[in-house]
């Protein structure tokens, strides 16, 4: 059987140049990055080393990177210590509808600690319009969280604008941009962006390490009590191989990233005509031109998300119908209802996202099972 991987926004493998630059971090250079002998001093010149390179793929400062266990612990650090920290200023907060729990459940945690919390509004492509914030912003406002592109559709956020807005009325912006560091061209000086979240595994690197940026002169505090890493922002020992391992593949990204996009753009393309040729009643999500490469979300009438994951991984095709952080929940996507979807044709979402590794034949081979797939569904 055809093993076919179009789930990349869940997940990545590790590239194998990412793996060969880990490995000496777990076997002869295990030293702590802490400790002052010649391991521990080899140890620390790598976590710096991993710190520029992903500065470098963002065009931050690496004194302005903290290197975390992922995007959820950056998002949680980056929204709950800003507004804890800035309270005094205001205690009104912004976000989206479409954003990842990550971001909503801690504006709702900031909601049970008696902060006022608006949640914009999507249009029908899913993007935040930049006069609907314009509209919400506040003199107390001190905080907007807009994601730069959104996981289940792929539609990518006017981040540069909304920041600009966000800025005017004197508040901080953070952006989770999980979906889109090493895959789009980020500059967070030229963008506005004041915090962003990003993590390894999806850009071909290890899972459990990811970063915060944080602009210098932006108040946060640690979510860790303990040790004084990381600047005394996030305690614990560091995670050198993962360190090391996001560092590598950011490098990676900043040097393959347009080459991966024509490969994506192209392959996405192909797999969206298909399916527009072969299979009426698809309704496709997400922004048609402003979204991540090789992202196609589409849902089918007449048939259920579920049952076409079980059918396609029978044929060796793997994807997902929306958030791999929510798998096994019954109800349509948020995401999709906050679109303007009813409940009916949410519950036929069908999420594929390309990888660098994906290829014409894969595209193919999908298109050949899935129409026949998608017409036994809706006659059953």
């Amino acid at each position: 059987m055809r093993s076919i991987y179009m789930d990349h926004s869940a997940t990545t493998p590790v590239d194998p140049r990412v793996f060969e630059a880990m490995k000496p971090y777990y076997t002869c250079e295990f030293g702590n990055a802490s400790s002052v002998h010649r391991k521990g001093q080899a140890a620390r010149k790598a976590v710096e080393t991993g710190r520029e390179q992903i500065a470098a793929l963002i065009n931050a400062n690496p004194q302005e990177i903290v290197f975390t266990s992922g995007g959820t612990e950056s998002d949680n650090q980056a929204i709950i210590t800003f507004a804890l920290n800035n309270g005094k200023q205001g205690k009104h907060l912004i976000t989206s509808a479409i954003e990842h729990h990550a971001v909503l459940e801690s504006f709702h945690y900031l909601e049970r600690c008696g902060y006022d919390v608006t949640i914009l509004p999507v249009n029908a492509q899913g993007m935040v319009e930049p006069e609907t914030l314009a509209g919400a912003i506040r003199p107390d406002t001190i905080l907007v969280s807009v994601m730069h592109a959104n996981n289940e559709i792929g539609t990518v956020q006017p981040i540069e604008e909304l920041a600009a807005i966000s800025h005017k009325a004197g508040a901080v912006f953070h952006t989770d941009a999980v979906q889109t560091v090493g895959k789009l061209p980020i500059d967070v000086r030229r963008m506005g962006i004041d915090m962003l979240s990003a993590s390894s595994h999806k850009l071909y690197g290890p899972k459990g390490i990811g970063c915060l940026y944080v602009k210098k002169g932006v108040r946060i505090s640690n979510l860790l009590y303990g040790g004084g890493q990381e600047s005394k922002l996030r305690a614990g020992t560091e995670n050198v191989p993962g360190i090391v391992g996001l560092g590598k593949a950011a490098e990676i990204a900043g040097q393959e990233m347009q080459q991966r996009a024509d490969l994506l753009t192209r392959l996405g393309k192909r797999l969206r005509e298909g399916i527009i040729n072969s299979i009426p009643n698809a309704i496709f999500t997400g922004h048609p031109d402003q979204r991540v490469p090789g992202s196609v979300s589409v849902c089918f009438q007449f048939a259920d998300g579920e049952p076409i994951l079980l059918m396609l991984d029978s044929y060796g095709i793997m994807a997902s119908s929306g958030s791999a952080c929510v798998c096994g929940a019954l109800d349509p996507s948020p995401v999709l209802l906050a679109i303007g979807l009813p409940h009916e044709i949410a519950r036929g979402s069908l999420r594929l996202t390309l990888g660098k590794d994906n290829t014409e034949e894969d595209v193919d081979y999908t298109l050949e099972v899935l129409p026949k797939l998608i017409a036994n569904l809706r006659r059953m």
